[in-house]
């Protein structure tokens, strides 16, 4: 087919590059405008476009879609060369902008969307992340026949994929983008062949995962050990969890439960043990076990490397936040 792909982040070129080694003719890419990264923060190019610039793909970066909104000429170029490509389709992935009426209308196929999660739960911006956190069992990738709502187009095929233990959204967002780029396509070849079946999304147990926003890092030592780790998982890689001792706010990347509760009247927050493999630290009811940290400006060091330049021993409390 010929297709315009929408998308900006790595989940999102995980998905282009299938389809163009798949023998798709991909047309046209819109992604977001260069952003500020990186120690010097100079402007990048989003994955996405730099995957469509290395394989000589036309790409366009409006600042917003609307033909009535703040960059009407963004909209109205964007507009001249979706019409111009003259796509079958648009598959979008991650993009960040939201489609008007219009756009979902272009393509004759319409508009098909990579979405991570098992719709209608969790719906929004960060699906992988708030699985991890709540402690879901299992996620998958629904792709999604989109429509004017946030995410609640009728679905045409819905995998699973169980959450384990150990997984972080770096992990699971690695496998849910290739799991999504596999089903798109499949669903391609269906909708080729009149195979797509739409089904409208339940309307029971819809969820919406909310924006990760910076300050949720922070770790509130008065919650169970399971939720915490939890967390500490669902905010790897970022905004990564953070906890505050001798002034420093150090980030934690790993930790689990320990067996056993603290001692009757243990401040939340308390080290209990010191040892190479963990850090036990008191929670409510529970104990988590930290496994690897990271001060500012150094490295992710697992408990034993870190112990050799940050001394930490039981009875000290980790600071809350702002104190």
């Amino acid at each position: 087919m010929r297709l315009i792909f929408a998308g900006t982040p790595e989940f999102a070129r995980v998905a282009l590059e299938q389809l163009h080694t798949a023998g798709h003719e991909i047309v046209l890419v819109l992604s977001q405008p260069d952003r500020p990264a990186g120690r010097g923060m100079k402007l990048q190019a989003s994955a996405v476009k730099q995957f469509a610039l290395q394989n000589g793909i036309p790409v366009a970066q409006p600042r917003s879609l609307r033909l009535d909104g703040k960059y009407p000429e963004d909209a109205a170029a964007t507009r001249d060369a979706i019409e111009a490509a003259q796509a079958d389709a648009m598959v979008v992935a991650a993009y960040g902008l939201i489609l008007p009426q219009w756009v979902l209308d272009a393509p004759p196929l319409g508009c098909f969307n990579i979405h991570a999660s098992l719709l209608p739960r969790w719906r929004g911006a960060a699906p992988i992340h708030r699985a991890i956190e709540t402690g879901d069992p299992e996620t998958g990738v629904t792709i999604m026949q989109m429509d004017a709502g946030l995410d609640t187009g009728d679905m045409l095929l819905v995998k699973t994929l169980p959450i384990t233990k150990t997984d972080t959204t770096a992990s699971l967002h690695d496998q849910l983008a290739e799991l999504g780029g596999r089903m798109m396509v499949e669903a391609l070849q269906l909708a080729a062949s009149g195979g797509l079946k739409p089904v409208p999304q339940p309307a029971e147990g819809i969820t919406y995962a909310h924006k990760i926003e910076k300050h949720e890092a922070a770790i509130d030592w008065a919650q169970p050990a399971a939720l915490i780790a939890q967390r500490i998982r669902a905010f790897n890689p970022f905004p990564g969890a953070s906890a505050v001792m001798k002034g420093e706010t150090l980030k934690i990347w790993s930790a689990g439960v320990q067996a056993g509760t603290p001692p009757l009247g243990t401040e939340h927050g308390s080290i209990l043990a010191v040892a190479p493999d963990g850090i036990d630290v008191a929670a409510i009811n529970s104990i988590v076990k930290i496994a690897e940290l990271q001060r500012p400006g150094g490295k992710r060091l697992r408990v034993a490397d870190f112990l050799r330049g940050f001394d930490l021993h039981p009875g000290m409390v980790f600071e809350k936040h702002g104190s």
